[in-house]
């Protein structure tokens, strides 16, 4: 049987997002030296409407954004018992000496940001790279990465899910946790 709890409703979750386009704003500037890139699927979500967003304050209408597949980069990719579908990558520049936004959806164990950082290298040494998500799961993660700008911090046990849903693709932005219980 499943529960679920929403923790982050439709207001906040735009204000969030309001937020973290500031927050990068305040660092980057114009982003003339600085790029977004989103990892696929659910970091694609979050890097369209945080790239939208930023056109729209900062008033200009080319800031570097990719989107990067980590399908074959993740370390589990051969373990998988259904066969793989993966999305396309979509950066038509180069990031060498750029400031990377690295951006996903939820930040849990580590090893999808681990993933992209390797699928990046095919395009340039980046001056730095920069994680944002939109939960950071803190606890359970399996590798030293954290997140540079997170929208809401969440302390969830193992057996629970973190569900981040967006209007684009289901009709309302909204984050909730769902925990898989046992009968």
């Amino acid at each position: 049987m499943k529960k679920g709890k929403v923790i982050l409703k439709s207001d906040r979750f735009v204000l969030t997002i309001e937020r973290l386009c500031h927050q990068l704003i305040e660092e980057y500037d114009d982003f003339s030296n600085a790029c977004i890139i989103g990892i696929q699927m659910g970091g694609v979500l979050m890097a369209n409407r945080i790239h939208q967003r930023l056109q729209e304050i900062v008033g200009k209408t080319k800031i570097d954004y990719g989107k990067l597949d980590i399908t074959f980069y993740r370390d589990d990719f051969r373990t998988r018992t259904k066969p793989l579908k993966a999305n396309s990558n979509e950066i038509e520049f180069l990031i060498e000496d750029k400031d990377v936004i690295l951006v996903d959806d939820v930040l849990y164990t580590g090893r999808s940001v681990q993933a992209a950082m390797t699928a990046l290298q095919h395009y340039g040494r980046p001056k730095s790279v920069r994680l944002m998500a939109m939960v950071d799961r803190r606890f359970n993660r399996h590798l030293p990465i954290q997140c540079n700008y997170t929208g809401i911090r969440v302390d969830a046990l193992d057996e629970a899910y973190v569900k981040v849903a967006w209007a684009e693709t289901e009709g309302k932005d909204v984050v909730w946790i769902i925990e898989e219980k046992k009968d």
